[in-house]
């Protein structure tokens, strides 16, 4: 599920890193993609927060994510540039099999063959120690 680091890391924007974000960031460097999880009433989410926006309660854990999924819309960023990147750049956001969705590139496929409901699968890609990034690929 990984993918050889190829951009400097010195140039990659990084992620901001929280308590609330902490869990999913290392996932990845595992190689699993996690997603959050209401421990009250079960309801995932993605990007993760502070409550369940379902129930409000605070008791949160993970769920590890088969990470497959279909592409719900997708946007060609041209401009402005974006440090560690060649523009153009996919951006899709992925509704998940599990339901949530999340936001990442699509890399390995032209911007004029991406299609909405394309299926994709996460691509864990080892930016340095510290950083590994989800990014999409078609199935």
């Amino acid at each position: 599920m990984s993918t050889p680091a190829s951009t400097p890391a010195s140039t990659v924007l990084r992620p901001q890193r929280n308590r609330d974000t902490a869990f999913f960031w290392e996932g990845t460097a595992l190689g699993e993609l996690r997603v959050q999880t209401c421990n009250a009433c079960g309801a995932l989410r993605h990007p993760p927060g502070p409550s369940c926006p379902d129930c409000l309660a605070l008791d949160r854990g993970h769920v590890v994510v088969s990470g497959r999924g279909s592409v719900f819309s997708y946007v060609v960023h041209r401009y402005p540039p974006v440090p560690g990147k060649e523009l153009p750049i996919l951006i899709a956001l992925v509704e998940l099999e599990e339901g949530p969705r999340m936001l990442g590139e699509l890399v390995g496929v032209a911007h004029d063959e991406v299609e909405i409901g394309m299926a994709v699968r996460v691509d864990l890609h080892r930016v340095d120690d510290d950083l590994t990034l989800p990014t999409w690929r078609r199935a």
